[in-house]
């Protein structure tokens, strides 16, 4: 079980990134009861860098960038954790922080899924555009 921003098990931390926080908007999934269903009592948590990039995917047009305008509000719920690796791509910094910390990504980026799987860190996806499911690492 990873260890929460305050140093206790009490709360799992989960890592979401944009992917996560736009599935709302595209799948009408209420993710933080998905979570808390799946996982009991949880702390979304991400990063600045992935407020940034959902903040340059709302500046286009489309259903993307509706349901980027949509995860930037959802972020507001979420704890901020600084950038571990700031000079590293989003999605390689949040691989990173994961394996080191221990906690559990929501995402359903293929590309990232892959990566954390093989590093052993669970990954929770989306199932059939409603359910969430941990894969496990």
């Amino acid at each position: 079980m990873a260890l929460n921003r305050h140093g206790d098990a009490r709360r799992v931390i989960v890592l979401l990134d944009a992917n996560a926080l736009m599935m709302p908007a595209q799948f009408g999934v209420d993710i933080f009861a998905e979570l808390t269903g799946l996982l009991g009592s949880c702390e979304p948590a991400t990063f600045p860098c992935v407020r940034a990039e959902l903040a340059g995917i709302s500046r286009g047009k489309g259903k993307d960038a509706a349901a980027a305008r949509v995860g930037i509000a959802l972020a507001d719920r979420c704890t901020t954790i600084g950038d571990p690796f700031p000079d590293l791509p989003v999605d390689e910094q949040i691989a990173r922080y994961a394996e080191a910390s221990g906690c559990p990504v929501l995402t359903n980026d293929r590309g990232l899924r892959t990566i954390l799987v093989r590093l052993g860190v669970p990954v929770i996806v989306m199932r059939k555009q409603k359910k969430l499911e941990i894969l496990r690492g």
